[in-house]
């Protein structure tokens, strides 16, 4: 039998003193370090649905669903726990200030059902066009450029119109009476093909 070196010792001793190096988890929770690349989460009051996440995920981890038919126009958002990588693409691609969607320190992400616990979502009211019905953006979207283009936002009637809804401006038994398929459409928020089709008319 090898007799312990001077430096096992030193380190026995140390652990008897101070205690083991490990933390105490699970009977004291573990806190992880700042740099430390936990779950992503949503902001729903940050978040303006723009997409740009779900477009840089490289594992496919956030996906959405538009609904549009019955009740209020909405866009569901999903981001799927088992599947994400924990990269932080999509904090650095978020253009609302990487505040739409951020990294957190939950680690700790182990679940019994994958169909209702590895995923989390979130929903933000979409824009439809006037006439035709189809998809423009999320109004959070639609406010967040006005706001960063400002006055700029006042030659697009789609951004215009938006704004002046949003402030209570508009009354909806005039737009809805503007239906002659003419130049009264053109004061409307419209998608581009919508938009294109009423100025060449």
């Amino acid at each position: 039998m090898k007799l312990p070196k001077a430096r096992e010792l030193v380190e026995a001793i140390k652990a008897l003193i101070v205690g083991p190096y490990t933390s105490k988890f699970p009977y004291k929770p573990h806190v992880p370090y700042k740099s430390f690349r936990g779950q992503p989460k949503y902001d729903p009051d940050k978040c303006v649905g723009c997409l740009a996440c779900e477009q840089v995920c490289p594992a496919e981890a956030i996906g959405h669903e538009d609904i549009t038919d019955g009740g209020e126009a909405k866009r569901v958002m999903y981001h799927y726990t088992d599947t994400c990588i924990f990269c932080g693409t999509c904090e650095l691609a978020c253009i609302a200030d990487n505040e739409g969607i951020k990294l957190s320190n939950d680690w700790e992400l182990a679940f019994f059902d994958r169909k209702t616990e590895s995923f989390e979502t979130i929903d933000k009211e979409l824009q439809l066009c006037e006439i035709c019905g189809e998809v423009i953006a999320c109004k959070d979207h639609l406010r967040w450029i006005s706001e960063r283009i400002g006055e700029l936002s006042f030659s697009s009637p789609t951004l215009y119109y938006s704004k002046l809804k949003e402030l209570g401006v508009i009354d909806e038994n005039i737009v809805s009476a503007l239906r002659d398929s003419g130049r009264s459409d053109r004061f409307k928020i419209l998608c581009a093909r919508c938009r294109r089709e009423t100025t060449l008319t």
